[in-house]
């Protein structure tokens, strides 16, 4: 028995604007509204319209709410201000990685955690699971929250001219309430594109509203409404994993080369954590023998990799791409992979991807891709 997938407060409207629909973890989303590749140089150059409230919101409140995120969460969320927010990981007992996430801090004991959409719902059971115990609720708010972003160099102008709100003063990952075009949301100075911009909290009822406010304000600037895909292209040139790609539970945050997120010196709950003895272990590994390494490879031909696809060199498998796509910034086809460590050195050249059982030559280079210039 199949059932039917969730539509976002803006449905309607992405249909009205001739958007190609895709099923994306459930729900009904626009893959493009037009051209992939016109969204995605809209969003580096001038600015771009997201819809991502399929993303899952989950408040934590309590007067022990930090000490189970920090119980529950890899991350220090105890050093996270009011008004701040702060990019962490969820994993299970033996340090895979069950989802990455953000935690905004509200107020002094309510807490905002935004889950990918595939995984919500597990994130969800988590954290209810480990609140055993603790003076906490964790509640489930995924209905109560519609989710624009406005991304790209453009984007502060144009929200500043709907909003009151201190824009200069807010700082990346920061969050702060104002009102927008009129009504309430929570302005959050985060993004997945590599680009300055902002993600709007708000209730599913004003969505439509603050989307036709933005549209109208972007338009002299060049903002157009972007759909997943072009998404899926800003993230993979910024170098920012997608869990289910780069990041899975068959993988601590330190494979993932992202170690930095796990922090052992919390004070809280005396320095424990789930995943903690599993974490450590990984640690060593990664500094003493870490077994592959995340990379990003630039195609020197054009056909494309994808993920899943072989990296060889020397007819020797020596990884696996978790994402590929061409990339209109660059104008050749790039690539993340997990590749041995003796091969992961920036600069290393023969290195081929399998595709189609002919090995296409690539060069490893460090991510990001793409760093835009501030």
């Amino acid at each position: 028995m199949s059932t039917a997938p969730r539509l976002t407060a803006l449905d309607a409207l992405h249909r009205s604007l001739g958007a190609t629909m895709t099923d994306f973890a459930g729900w009904d989303m626009p893959l493009r509204y037009a051209s992939e590749r016109d969204e995605h140089v809209a969003v580096r150059t001038k600015a771009g319209l997201f819809d991502l409230s399929h993303m899952g919101e989950i408040t934590v409140t309590g007067p022990q709410a930090v000490e189970l995120l920090d119980h529950a969460l890899v991350g220090n969320i105890s050093t996270v201000g009011v008004g701040r927010a702060r990019y962490t990981m969820i994993c299970q007992e033996d340090g895979g990685i069950l989802d990455d996430l953000i935690v905004y801090r509200l107020g002094e004991t309510e807490y905002m955690v935004v889950a990918n959409a595939s995984n919500a719902q597990i994130v969800l059971d988590a954290l209810v699971a480990r609140s055993t115990g603790f003076e906490a609720e964790v509640r489930d708010d995924r209905d109560a929250y519609a989710l624009i972003a406005v991304q790209g160099p453009e984007s502060p102008g144009i929200l500043k001219s709907l909003t009151d709100a201190d824009l200069d003063g807010l700082k990346y990952y920061a969050g702060l309430p104002g009102t927008v075009a009129g009504v309430p949301a929570l302005i959050a100075r985060t993004g997945y594109t590599g680009e300055d911009g902002f993600e709007l909290f708000l209730k599913p009822e004003h969505a439509e509203g603050v989307w036709k406010a933005l549209t109208e304000a972007g338009a002299p600037v060049g903002l157009i409404p972007c759909g997943l895909s072009c998404r899926d292209t800003l993230r993979l040139e910024a170098g920012m994993p997608l869990y289910g790609h780069e990041l899975t539970t068959a993988l601590t945050p330190f494979d993932a080369g992202l170690g930095r997120v796990v922090k052992f010196e919390k004070t809280t709950n005396e320095g424990r954590f789930v995943g903690r003895e599993a974490l450590e272990k990984a640690a060593e590994r990664a500094e003493t023998a870490p077994p592959r390494k995340l990379v990003g490879l630039i195609a020197e031909g054009r056909r494309v990799p994808r993920a899943g696809f072989s990296v060889v060199k020397d007819g020797v498998v020596i990884g696996e791409v978790t994402s590929g796509a061409p990339s209109p910034t660059l104008g050749k086809p790039i690539a993340i992979a997990y590749v041995d460590a003796a091969h992961a050195t920036p600069g290393t050249t023969g290195v081929g991807v399998d595709i189609r059982g002919t090995h296409e030559p690539y060069e490893v280079v460090a991510l990001p891709f793409y760093k835009r210039q501030k």
